[in-house]
């Protein structure tokens, strides 16, 4: 699904293949767009995003059985996150969820609803339920920076201040409040087919125009992951920093339970999520997917890897317990070998030796 924002002037489309085709990447300079995120407010089209729809009486009991969250204790608006485990824990879904208007909604990545639609569509039984793709009447546009609430103020937007606090946009869609990938987000997700005119209006209320790396960016500094892209087919939520967020740990019996609170209770799970500082001399970085070596040991894998206006270049990873914040890493094969450096904030206090200091390791 592409985007009429392609259209907009200055939009430059993502390379082929990228995980972002079919939204604008950046305007023309994303080191900026960056700044201003981080700085000021800008927006950014999401709306390769893909939603479902899940009206009826019995939707809160009936996800609370299936998925990670307590949705029996979700208020109407208010919303989560959540996960769909396998037998073994492992992960195949994540949705961020909205209870407004009767419905509980859920936004995925982008290729992923209908797997999870199917999923749902096979577990209805004898349920008050409906389930449905969604995705040709809601489209995401995420406002993030310092100065979010007053452009949502000059929208006439009013939403609580609390994390994925949700109200009802007035023509339809809501608006719902995100801790990530900065501390001020709002996600709108507003009909399809006036995705152009809410873009113009957030636009004349002040945000500036950013693509899908000034987004991406920042969301690797604040180490959250992305399903597909930062997980393979072995990932536990335990190991990418989705307990809490996705996962409700006192809630009652679900696929995958078993698992996550074994790791939880009394055991460590075999990988972390990690920062990487990354050498940036060659002139092509480490791709997602690519392993990471410690010496001739496998020890990881690279998830997103990003440009960052102040860090420089940037990735995510699955790094094995065991590794230290100051081993030196390869990533990579061949003609792209690509040292990185772990940032010690980045890990558990049990990886950093007492007294280390805070090495933000090597950048280029």
């Amino acid at each position: 699904m592409s985007s009429p924002l392609l259209e907009t002037p200055g939009a430059i489309p993502a390379p082929e293949g990228h995980p972002d085709a079919g939204v604008p990447w950046h305007f023309g300079d994303p080191f900026a767009e960056q700044r201003t995120a981080a700085r000021s407010v800008v927006v950014v089209d999401r709306s390769d995003r893909e939603v479902l729809a899940v009206p009826g009486a019995d939707r809160l009991d009936w996800l609370h059985n299936l998925t990670t969250q307590h949705f029996n204790a979700l208020r109407e608006p208010d919303g989560s996150e959540a996960l769909v485990l396998d037998l073994h824990g492992r992960i195949e879904h994540h949705t961020i969820v909205a209870n407004v208007a009767d419905t509980v909604w859920l936004d995925t990545e982008k290729g992923r609803s209908a797997a999870l639609l199917g999923y749902l569509d096979s577990m209805r039984f004898w349920s008050k339920v409906d389930p449905r793709d969604a995705s040709g009447e809601l489209a995401v546009l995420s406002v993030l920076g310092p100065d979010a609430d007053a452009v949502l103020d000059k929208l006439g937007v009013a939403l609580d201040a609390r994390p994925y606090a949700v109200a009802a946009l007035p023509a339809g869609g809501f608006a719902r409040r995100m801790p990530w990938p900065h501390p001020n987000t709002v996600d709108l997700l507003v009909p399809r087919e006036e995705l152009t005119g809410w873009w113009q209006r957030i636009t004349d209320a002040g945000a500036r125009p950013a693509g899908s790396w000034a987004y991406e960016a920042l969301r690797v500094e604040a180490l959250r992951p992305r399903l597909g892209v930062d997980t393979d087919e072995k990932a536990i939520p335990n190991e990418v920093n989705w307990l809490g967020s996705a996962v409700h740990l006192d809630k009652g019996c679900y696929r995958g339970q078993e698992t996550v609170a074994k790791v939880y209770n009394v055991g460590k799970p075999p990988r972390r999520m990690a920062l990487l500082h990354l050498d940036g001399s060659p002139e092509v970085l480490p791709e997602t997917g690519e392993s990471l070596r410690h010496g001739e040991r496998v020890v990881g894998r690279v998830g997103s890897v990003e440009q960052h206006h102040e860090l420089g270049p940037i990735a995510l990873a699955l790094v094995k317990r065991s590794v230290q914040p100051d081993a030196e890493l390869l990533a990579g094969e061949d003609d792209h070998v690509v040292q990185a450096a772990i940032d010690p904030d980045s890990l558990p206090a049990e990886h950093v030796a007492p007294g280390r200091e805070a090495a933000k390791g090597l950048r280029g």
